[in-house]
């Protein structure tokens, strides 16, 4: 599966969120190039848990390319899925129509529980495994799908010669979220640095495509980015849960009405309830995505709490269905 034309405006992963019918959502308001998954750990994979893990790697035919983004620690076992991804087996597996368009390292992850591990971020610190991985990753591919890696600007500071080891990687591409792992999401973006990253990249590895991540929130901001810096593209994350439509060039929704917002999270509640295998064990899921249609309207608050104290799906579509009727 061919790469969508640059510059790239892409859906970042975010775990527990970017499930496929999320990305089906986000789709149907203005639709992103690419889609990452859900954080997938390779070592599930390879173990009982499988069956479970896979459904964070169902994709619908109405969503775009999907990079599986996988996370974990044993160089072999990254080898083997990066083999069952890139072959097709993975996708046939799950039942898919299409093949992932690509596989993305998470080497970026600032969660304490698994930065403890030595996974994900942790590898900053340990270069000799992330470059196994990275390798294995590759020879399990056999060049049959693109390689990327995300990550962060360094762990407790910012750190060039962590970039400058991913560039010497041969990436297909390089997505930077332009904060320290100590700085989690607690401080700005630090967009200025795209400037020495721009220059490392086309110093050490022209080919790779350089994408920016962190405090994006439109797409307007994001081609800002891209014009100033040169960069390929960006992705946008925790900008959906302000705007659904923030890949669209003029987002409509600052004039959604109550009904139309209510509506829309309607639709994410069916579909959700036709997909989940258990759909009442996610109702505190739902109740994350409610904060993204449930706001700016007198009664927000009111409709919010009363689908807080709901148990299953069905409470969830009746209180948002009465709140219809009288809107």
């Amino acid at each position: 599966m061919a790469l969508p034309k640059l510059p790239l405006f892409i859906l970042a992963p975010m775990d527990d969120v970017t499930d496929t019918v999320f990305r089906q959502i986000i789709s149907s308001c203005a639709s992103p190039d690419l889609c990452f998954s859900e954080f997938v750990n390779v070592e599930g994979l390879m173990s009982d848990g499988r069956k479970r893990l896979l459904r964070k790697l169902e994709r619908s035919k109405d969503e775009p390319p999907l990079i599986a983004h996988l996370w974990g620690l044993n160089p072999d076992d990254f080898e083997e899925i990066a083999d069952q991804v890139a072959s097709g087996k993975l996708a046939k597996e799950i039942g898919l129509e299409d093949n992932f368009g690509g596989i993305d390292l998470n080497m970026g992850c600032p969660v304490r529980a698994v930065t403890r591990m030595g996974a994900c971020s942790a590898l900053m610190n340990n270069r000799d495994l992330a470059q196994d991985i990275i390798e294995s990753t590759k020879k399990g591919a056999k060049g049959r799908l693109p390689i990327s890696v995300k990550t962060r600007l360094g762990y407790s500071e910012i750190d060039p010669s962590w970039t400058q080891f991913l560039f010497s990687q041969n990436l297909d591409m390089l997505s930077i979220h332009l904060r320290t792992v100590k700085e989690m999401s607690l401080t700005n973006a630090h967009h200025e640095e795209l400037e020495r990253i721009k220059q490392e990249r086309d110093s050490l590895s022209r080919g790779t495509l350089l994408i920016a991540n962190g405090d994006i929130l439109s797409r307007g901001q994001g081609d800002k980015l891209i014009n100033k810096y040169g960069i390929d593209g960006v992705m946008i994350g925790r900008g959906v849960f302000h705007d659904p439509y923030a890949f669209s060039k003029e987002s409509p929704w600052p004039k959604f009405t109550a009904r139309e917002r209510a509506e829309l999270f309607m639709t994410h509640l069916k579909l959700y309830e036709s997909w989940a295998d258990k759909p009442n064990k996610g109702v505190s899921r739902l109740n994350k995505y409610a904060k993204i249609y449930i706001n700016g309207f007198d009664g927000a608050k009111e409709l919010r709490t009363e689908l807080a104290l709901a148990h299953s799906v069905q409470q969830m579509l009746d209180r948002t269905g009465a709140f219809l009727q009288q809107a």
